[in-house]
């Protein structure tokens, strides 16, 4: 074994260990506080698997997409959550992202980091079967908190309907089983004033 190979793994590992105290917006269903990227991440891995089996398309490789789901906001650690409904902020995602990238990966060997960054890319350009599913899982997560929460995150910010379908509309055609939960429960959200009509 490579010792420096090594050692730059332990700082990779070390330094994502700051994904923990990266706080979102979105509280943990017991309301007790905000959850953080790490835990984000873990959340969204564990619906991959538990939801696969309503997953249409035999071109889904589960491990590439718990590996995505679990690499796609390390990025956060240097540029800080973004609120999904935050126009302002998410002017200037993109480019904070892409620096926290090249900053991030590159703690790793060469052939690992440039791995790890080409999952990050394949997630956010939701392109191919398995970031489709990937990042359909990465809406729900976030949906099925502020719906167990009573619109937590949504009624402070004036989330509108419109805007929450926009967000997961990519759950319709990506797992189109699950869909009609998903949309009874947006239509509960609204009819109790969790989320906002247009």
């Amino acid at each position: 074994m490579n010792p420096e190979h090594f050692k730059q793994q332990m700082a990779f590992l070390a330094e994502i260990d700051k994904m923990k105290s990266v706080y979102r917006q979105t509280i943990l269903i017991d309301k007790s506080r905000r959850e953080t990227d790490a835990e984000h991440s873990w959340h969204l891995a564990m619906m991959a698997m538990v939801l696969f089996e309503h997953n249409p398309d035999p071109r889904v490789d589960l491990f590439r997409v718990i590996r995505m789901g679990l690499v796609h906001d390390l990025v956060e650690i240097y540029a800080g959550d973004t609120f999904a409904y935050d126009a302002e902020g998410n002017k200037t995602k993109a480019a904070r992202e892409e620096a926290a990238a090249d900053q991030l990966f590159a703690m790793l060997p060469e052939k690992q980091g440039a791995e790890y960054r080409a999952l990050w890319e394949e997630f956010d350009a939701e392109e191919t079967p398995d970031a489709r599913y990937a990042v359909a899982m990465d809406r729900l997560q976030p949906f099925l908190n502020n719906y167990m929460t009573q619109g937590h995150t949504w009624g402070p910010t004036h989330v509108t309907e419109s805007k929450v379908r926009s967000r997961v509309g990519i759950i319709e055609h990506t797992v189109p089983e699950i869909w009609p939960m998903v949309d009874a429960m947006i239509k509960e959200c609204v009819e109790k004033g969790w989320l906002y009509q247009d």
